[in-house]
């Protein structure tokens, strides 16, 4: 056999594929925490962290005690490793683990629970810091340095968007400047002709690479063997992974040189390779059926018209057997890498991935339209100031534009007249909602908004996940699906995204901090024909029984009290929601009415507060039959002032008020 042919790598990618975690934006900010707290007991304070296994295993049983972390990891150093990488790379933390600059900015950030914005891109603080650790963050790709960030806004500018397919599979591949150019290229050509795919593009980057070129020319000059086939491989671990694709070779050549019946033999063969992800995609490339009885009945007539079947010599079937083979490799890989860079790339806030397309927010499009044309001179360095907080003029003195030039842009993209930072604010506020209306109808209708409130009743969190977001903990996402039901019964008037007091992603999901401690619900009516002038907060919560009498009993009273205290001329109340609600709770709401709140001073109070309480069910109801806020005001403003017991009052007046509606429909 000839020479060996190494592994190297060709793409970039952001953090580790060990360490996926949700609630991102919060695990990142509670591990900075932790990690704090660790390092600053005296036993910690002079020890090393690289090659210290037993040092590393003691934060993993840190982080296990504050339930960071559950289970017991086979090799908790390695895991205590994989748990911090992401937070170096982006320069959070340096190699010994310890906070840097920048993380300890972060900390403050969040230790202030203040996350408004401060900065001109309108983005809130935290993410403002990301944004420059990520304009500062490199990898190393074999003998190249590339910040991926940059190389992004740069891509992007050109392209206007990424597919995610684009996105995927071609963006980590522009190492240099090269690749880049040659990237941009192939996409803007395969959109405008729609000849070619995003696979050529692939195949045609790494067979300029020197180690792909001379693995091919092995396969096609030497005797082919089990050891050769697994050379050519150049898998990125270890050869012996590679040793499956020996009888894949195999089987396939007496397939389309012999016309042998090995079709099942050929199937059963894809299940061997180690990675199922690769084994998977050659099944669906050349079997229109993975049924085994179809296979053994059709035999070769199951299998795609694929190339490689009509290959009219060795050296054109070893061809194509070699870029089959390595397109599957690195589609699985890149594959594996679009979550994580996705979710470091959405912490900067600027980034939207929506529509199946990732492209810039309305005022970084313009902001990185003005330095495009620089990106590319720090694009693949790497730079000292990682771990430092710096203003964006030091990580390039291009970094720092005319303000007035950037609100320009954003009127002619916008169509309209912008000249400072209020009219960029009023119109950024009209586009976010534009956009917001759109998540409503293509993600939250009527009927998700009743199968989510369904599905927090029995704790089925993983749908919730899956239909909202990961970014965000359970209790978050019932503030934010109550507050779009909310938005719905009110006729899609009044600035939710305000009221809702909720930290939103740039494409307006919820995300989750470490603080925790997120504001009430609180919203402002404009006096109507149906109502006066008032003020609703809305208060939430999935505790039941006990926990529920526990925890909210106090706070909600003490808000609509403390707000009524500072805004002694509003009318306020407040409507409380739970999946289940408990009797002791309505109880104590409806005494309310009767009882003085004092201020901590006790020189002012209030009398009586009005706090109506609801379920979930209660509020489907309001939603399946599309009762308006004007109808539901009345209902709990005759609710409140009615009598009864507390638990037949709930019974007779909410429940009952809620049901009319069902006789309506049946009218």
């Amino acid at each position: 056999m000839g020479k060996e042919i190494g592994f190297k790598s060709y793409c970039w990618a952001i953090g580790t594929t060990s360490y996926r975690t949700d609630h991102f934006n919060m695990s990142i900010e509670r591990q900075l925490q932790l990690l704090k707290q660790f390092r600053e007991r005296k036993e910690h304070a002079a020890k090393k962290w690289n090659s210290n296994n037993a040092f590393q295993a003691e934060y993993y049983n840190y982080l296990k005690e504050n339930e960071f972390i559950k289970g017991d990891a086979a090799r908790p150093d390695k895991d205590a490793r994989e748990k911090t990488s992401g937070l170096r790379d982006i320069g959070l933390l340096d190699d010994e683990r310890n906070i840097t600059e920048a993380g300890r900015e972060l900390l403050r950030i969040t230790d202030s629970e203040d996350f408004s914005s401060d900065n001109f891109l309108e983005v809130p603080k935290d993410s403002f810091l990301y944004l420059k650790q990520m304009l500062k963050t490199s990898n190393v790709v074999g003998d190249k340095m590339v910040r991926p960030f940059v190389v992004f806004l740069y891509v992007v500018n050109e392209v206007e968007y990424l597919t995610y397919d684009e996105f995927t599979y071609l963006l980590p591949l522009c190492v240099d400047e090269h690749t880049t150019t040659k990237i941009i290229k192939c996409i803007k050509k395969t959109r405008s002709s729609e000849i070619g795919n995003y696979e050529d593009i692939i195949l045609s980057v790494l067979m300029e690479m020197e180690n792909y070129q001379s693995a091919l020319e092995l396969l096609k000059t030497e005797p082919i063997t089990e050891e050769l086939i697994c050379n050519v491989g150049m898998n990125r671990k270890s050869a012996k992974y590679d040793k499956p694709y020996y009888r894949l070779y195999t089987i396939l050549r007496d397939i389309v040189f012999s016309g042998e019946n090995l079709a099942l033999e050929f199937y059963a063969a894809t299940k061997k390779l180690t990675n199922s992800k690769v084994g998977g995609a050659w099944r669906k490339y050349f079997f229109h059926s993975g049924a085994r009885s179809v296979i053994a009945r059709e035999g070769l007539g199951v299998l795609n018209p694929v190339p490689i079947l009509n290959s009219g010599s060795e050296q054109q079937f070893q061809e194509e057997f070699f870029q089959i083979m390595h397109m599957f490799k690195v589609k699985a890989t890149l594959s594996d890498y679009f979550d994580l860079n996705r979710r470091y790339f959405k912490i900067t806030d600027i980034v939207l991935f929506e529509d199946h397309k990732v492209k810039l927010d309305v005022l970084p499009k313009c902001y990185t339209e003005m330095i495009a044309g620089h990106l590319l001179e720090i694009a693949f360095e790497q730079t000292e100031l990682l771990p430092q907080n710096v203003d964006l003029k030091e990580i390039g003195s291009f970094f720092e534009i005319d303000i007035n030039v950037l609100y320009q842009k954003l009127g002619r993209l916008l169509g309209t007249s912008v000249s400072n930072k209020k009219m960029a604010q009023k119109v950024i506020k009209d586009e976010r909602y534009a956009r917001f209306h759109k998540l409503l109808d293509d993600k939250f209708d009527k009927n998700t908004l009743l199968t989510l409130l369904h599905d927090f009743e029995i704790r089925n969190d993983d749908e919730i996940r899956s239909i909202v977001t990961d970014n965000a903990d359970i209790p978050t996402i019932f503030e934010y699906v109550l507050g779009i039901a909310w938005y719905i019964i009110s006729e899609r008037k009044g600035d939710v995204l305000a009221y809702m007091n909720l930290s939103l992603e740039a494409d307006l999901l919820p995300k989750t901090h470490a603080g925790g401690g997120e504001a009430d619900i609180v919203w402002k009516y404009d006096a109507a024909y149906e109502y006066p002038k008032h003020t609703l907060l809305i208060e939430a919560t999935l505790a039941d029984g006990t926990n529920q009498r526990r925890m909210e009993m106090e706070p909600v009273s003490r808000h609509l009290g403390d707000y009524s205290l500072a805004h002694p001329n509003d009318e306020a109340y407040c409507v409380f929601i739970t999946t289940y609600l408990n009797h002791n709770v309505i109880s104590d709401f409806r005494a309310r009415r009767y009882m003085e709140y004092y201020n901590n001073a006790g020189t002012q109070y209030i009398t009586g507060m009005k706090i109506l309480p609801i379920q979930t069910s209660e509020l489907q109801t309001l939603l399946k039959f599309d009762v308006r806020y004007s109808q539901l005001y009345k209902m709990l403003d005759t609710a409140y002032n009615s009598e009864g017991a507390p638990k037949e009052w709930y019974e007779n007046h909410i429940v009952r008020g809620t049901t009319v509606y069902h006789s309506q429909e049946n009218m």
